[in-house]
């Protein structure tokens, strides 16, 4: 690859701790201000790759901190300060955005209210939204594994209780937001002739079946999913009458809303989660906030999570719930995105059933689907496939084609995707509404998925040029001058038309560039594809070598055999790895090759030599 990770995230935290820690003291909030989201999304552009990442940008055992690390954070202190500051920040964090026992959720400064611009009540900037809660998932099981590693490297009692408050406070805050994503689930049932059935159905059917058979079809397909939503048995809203799905003309979608719907149970835990707080949104799905929920819920049986142990007895149980509506939504939008041979997702833009088209739908539909290919079938034709459709997004946001004149692409990117949260009007407030301007980097986190999952090396390597494109439209895009230069975002420098010029820096849309180097250097860190044929030419290039080897020790006496231990060693190291590494174990077979070569024409040299 063109790009570098390693290099790119040390100087995104270079740029971070500039940015955040100034005279002795963090300095919270960017453009939007300080929220909930914004304010872990600042700690996660440091925390993220500490903890994902840790063989490489590990900062928790302080002995072990490489100096390269170091320097990069020397604004923060040095080895044994960096690490203390960070987690007085997080401490600070999660004290901050408590009320009395239970910790809050609020969107705060990232609510909008739409084209009246009509000033928002405080009670509603004070309303949860799932951003939040998953992105407290995320922040909460970093920090908490962070703390575990931490406090072994602790020799103080008092830092030592500052750290086991730190990760008490972290797993209350984990707790409360598993059981908010658990409220916030809904599946809506729709009929075929409904206007939001109908668009389903039109959506889906590219064959130009009669619509009747087309739902009987999608019903066939997805009678798994219907069968298990009746073990969908806390939390989730006021669940629809499952009964009604046995009509012969029903549909339905799932997945997550903005926030806690509407009469949504309270959910019965012995987690101190404090008041469950009355629910507004709109009992439907959005793809949005289904999207980064799914994301969050990943982290909760991710490895880390489980090698370090960092969800309790109770944790787990609110996991196992989480995961079986993660499973539901997982099969449900790979069904509906790959019905029928032409696939509904190759047909963009994508169009949602409230009757809004956009080709960030369709980015967000290919997050949703390649969860269940993986999980279901893992087709690598169908990861290509969905690789194509990247590539094909890519080109019509413009990110890897020039942007026209005022070019409508450009919407894309600023100000985004604007949607209403249904059900926030509120005691005389307006409707709010919801911006998502992360289309370039989520391309570049998907790419970066597909990358890791497939398995055929031309394919892979096709995506991972998608990946180094979309890099440097971003690159591009960052701060070049202020105290936040080096972070996200100013999208006038990919799009001249545009007037706005930002001195602050993003935080939401930083976070999820980092999200992207991350996931990029993870796929980097997994072993190469394995090429059967290349495998094939290794073998027989090691048999060859093996062979003349032991021709040669058969006609060398004891005395001579001193220059060969060296040959043996390099052949034994080829052999051990041909099946991971075929290509590195054919260059050893070849240098023994040649080796033996040189050997054996000294020897003919020789006189009397064979």
């Amino acid at each position: 690859m063109k790009m570098e990770p390693r290099q790119q995230l040390l100087e995104v935290w270079e740029a971070t701790v500039r940015m955040s820690w100034r005279d002795g003291v963090w300095h919270w909030g960017g453009r939007d201000g300080r929220n909930s989201i914004a304010d872990a999304e600042q700690l996660l552009c440091l925390l993220m790759p500490a903890t994902q990442l840790g063989h490489i940008f590990g900062i928790d055992q302080p002995d072990d901190t490489n100096e390269e690390i170091l320097e990069t954070l020397e604004r923060l202190g040095n080895q044994s300060e960096i690490p203390r500051r960070l987690a007085a920040a997080l401490t600070d964090y999660f004290n901050t955005y408590r009320d009395g026992g239970r910790p809050v959720f609020s969107g705060g400064s990232y609510f909008g209210s739409g084209e009246g611009r009509q000033a928002i009540t405080q009670e509603q900037l004070d309303l949860d939204i799932v951003d939040s809660y998953a992105m407290s998932i995320t922040l909460s099981l970093a920090s908490i594994g962070f703390a575990r590693v931490f406090q072994n490297a602790v020799t103080r009692d008092a830092l030592r209780d500052e750290i086991r408050r730190l990760a008490e406070l972290a797993s209350e805050r984990l707790s409360a937001a598993m059981v908010g994503l658990l409220r916030s689930f809904t599946i809506s049932i729709l009929d075929m002739d409904d206007p939001e059935g109908r668009v389903l159905v039109e959506t889906i059917n590219k064959s130009n079946e009669p619509r009747r058979v087309v739902v009987t079809q999608l019903r066939q397909r997805l009678r798994q999913t219907v069968a298990a939503f009746r073990e969908v048995t806390i939390g989730s809203g006021q669940l629809p009458d499952l009964d009604a799905l046995d009509s012969s003309t029903r549909l339905f979608e799932c997945g997550w809303s903005w926030g806690v719907v509407e009469n949504a149970p309270q959910v019965d835990t012995t987690e101190q989660v404090g008041e469950q707080p009355k629910g507004f949104a709109l009992d439907s799905p959005y793809l949005y906030f289904t999207v980064v929920t799914m994301d969050a819920i990943e982290d909760l049986w991710s490895e880390r999570t489980r090698i370090l142990g960092l969800l309790n007895d109770e944790q787990q149980r609110l996991a196992r719930a989480l995961q079986l509506r993660y499973d539901l939504t997982r099969q449900y939008w790979a069904t509906v995105a790959s019905f029928g041979e032409q696939w509904p997702l190759e047909d963009i833009p994508w169009r949602t059933t409230d009757d809004k088209e956009s080709d960030y739908f369709t980015l967000l539909v290919t997050s949703l689907a390649v969860k269940g290919f993986v999980t279901e079938r893992g087709s690598d034709v169908e990861l290509a496939r969905v690789g194509n459709l990247l590539s094909e997004l890519a080109n019509r946001g413009r990110i890897t084609r020039r942007p026209l004149g005022h070019d409508p692409a450009a919407v894309l990117h600023a100000p985004g995707q604007e949607f209403s949260l249904d059900g926030s009007d509120i005691n005389g407030g307006p409707e709010l509404t919801w911006s998502a301007t992360e289309f370039a980097p989520l391309l570049l986190q998907r790419t970066a998925t597909i990358a890791g999952l497939i398995n055929t090396a031309v394919a892979r390597n096709r995506l991972l040029e998608l990946a180094d494109d979309v890099w440097d439209h971003l690159e591009v895009r960052r701060l070049d001058f202020g105290i936040g230069r080096g972070l996200w975002d100013q999208p006038s420098q990919a799009f001249p038309t545009m007037e706005l010029r930002y001195e602050i820096p993003s935080w939401y849309y930083t976070e999820r560039v980092v999200h992207g180097l991350v996931l990029v250097a993870r796929t980097l860190d997994r072993v190469p594809l394995r090429s059967e044929r290349l495998t094939q030419v290794a073998n027989d290039l090691l048999y060859e070598a093996e062979h003349l080897l032991d021709r040669v020790l058969l006609n060398t006496p004891s005395s001579g055999r001193s220059s060969l231990r060296a040959v043996r060693i390099k052949l034994d190291r080829a052999r051990q790895i041909v099946d991971d590494r075929p290509g590195t174990s054919a260059v050893l077979a070849n240098e023994v090759l040649r080796q033996l070569e040189t050997l054996a024409a000294a020897v003919r040299e020789v006189p009397g030599g064979n």
